[in-house]
């Protein structure tokens, strides 16, 4: 039966969303079928926001990982 795990993180952020993946995907012991995500703009209070990898003024976006898998 196949199943579905989410990650969610910040694009300033990437090396510890995929330190999280891989270690999940090394303790888990699941056989992954597909991994598919999406990057979209965070939304931030005004004045409250650390600069993107543009390194812009934009707040850093949201990025999405999903995992589709079956447990072994």
């Amino acid at each position: 039966m196949q199943q579905i795990k989410f990650f969610k993180g910040i694009e300033n952020q990437l090396t510890e969303l995929e330190g999280d993946v891989n270690a999940w995907l090394a303790n888990s012991g699941a056989k992954v079928v597909q991994v598919f995500g999406n990057m979209s703009p965070q939304s931030v209070a005004p004045g409250d926001g650390s600069p993107g990898l543009s390194g812009g003024s934009s707040p850093p976006s949201d990025v999405f990982i999903a995992i589709v898998y079956e447990k072994v």
